[in-house]
Formats: structure tokens, sequence, C-alpha cells
């Protein structure tokens, strides 16, 4: 039985691809749903993002494979979000908590008190986060959350490095700001 070339190929292909793109599979779902605010919508996005970066992997020569990855899943979420403009959407408020859900900066607890106000704060920053403009949560997630240099954020958004810079400064800010009127109200 001869062997047909262009299966061997797909076959490297998809493995080359299945090692490059899949250890970056985590941090893609946390920006999607950092971005698209909804699980389901996330693991589609996701889905979707890795079939594209699959479909174009030969033509990829690109620097590290989760830059790459995260410029896929933006163009992903702002077609999403090109989707629902017409549809209303909810407030922070109306957004429910998913009961279970570990929080994002989970350390393991000594006591039950403190292990209640550690959840508390991560609910309070997921909110505050949550509840940037689009622009600066996504820049703000890129870098703190993935540890992305402004340039490969730069690269990822489409934008200079000093918007970026400005962005995460903006962000940073309306976060201190956020968590400054929520101490108020915890004390």
């Amino acid at each position: 039985m001869p062997i047909n070339r262009s299966d061997d190929d797909d076959s490297g292909k998809a493995q080359r691809f299945r090692d490059a793109a899949l250890p970056c599979l985590d941090e893609v779902y946390t920006l999607a749903r950092y971005l698209l605010r909804d699980a389901a919508d996330a693991e589609d996005a996701v889905q979707e993002c890795y079939l594209r970066a699959l479909k174009h992997f030969d033509s990829y020569r690109g620097p590290a494979m989760k830059p790459w990855l995260f410029a896929i899943l933006r163009n992903v979420c702002r077609a999403e979000f090109a989707r629902r403009a017409g549809s209303p959407t909810a407030a922070l408020d109306e957004v429910p908590e998913e009961s279970g859900q570990t929080p994002l900066w989970h350390e393991p607890q000594e006591t039950p008190e403190s292990q209640m106000l550690r959840e508390r704060d991560a609910s309070e920053i997921r909110q505050m986060v949550a509840a940037l403009a689009e622009p600066f949560r996504e820049t703000f997630v890129l870098r703190e959350i993935h540890n992305l240099s402004y340039r490969e954020i730069a690269d990822i958004v489409a934008a200079p490095v000093g918007t970026v810079m400005s962005r995460l400064a903006r962000a940073r800010a309306m976060l201190r700001s956020a968590w400054a009127a929520g101490e108020e109200q915890r004390t």
C-alpha cells in the first residue's frame, strides 16, 4: 500500500501544533474569560482560536506561540463583541458569581476567617477587573495575569508601546481608586 505523503504531513503538522499550542491553553482560556465574561462563550472563543491557529500553523513564523494565540483570540473576541453590539449587556451587579469557583489568586489558607477574607478580596478584585473598559481590562490581563512584555502586548493589540503603557497605567489607577473606595465600605 503506498504511503500518502499528505497524511504524514498533516499528522506531523497536528503533532507540532499540539506540542506548541496546548501548553498555552489555560492562559488563552483565562484571557477569553476576561474578555468575554462568560464561561461558555470563552470556551467557544478558545475553540475557534485554536481552529484558526491550526489552519494557519504552516504560515506561523512568529515569535512565541502564546502572543500569536492571544492575537488570534483577540480577533475572535472582537468578532463576538461586534455580534453582540446590538444586544444589551448585563451590568456587573447582575452577573452571577459561579458557586464553588476557585478565586483567581487563591492560596492555601490557615484559618477559616482568613480564607473568607481572601475569597471576598479575590471576588472584589475579579469584579473590579471585569468592570474596567475593554482596552484597559485587556491590557491589564495580558500584562499582570499573563506576564507579557509591553512589546508583545503592543503586537497583540496592534497599538504602539506607549499606548499599551498608558492603558496599563490608567487601568492600575482605576483599580487603585476602586479598591480605595471599597476599602471605606469594608471598614
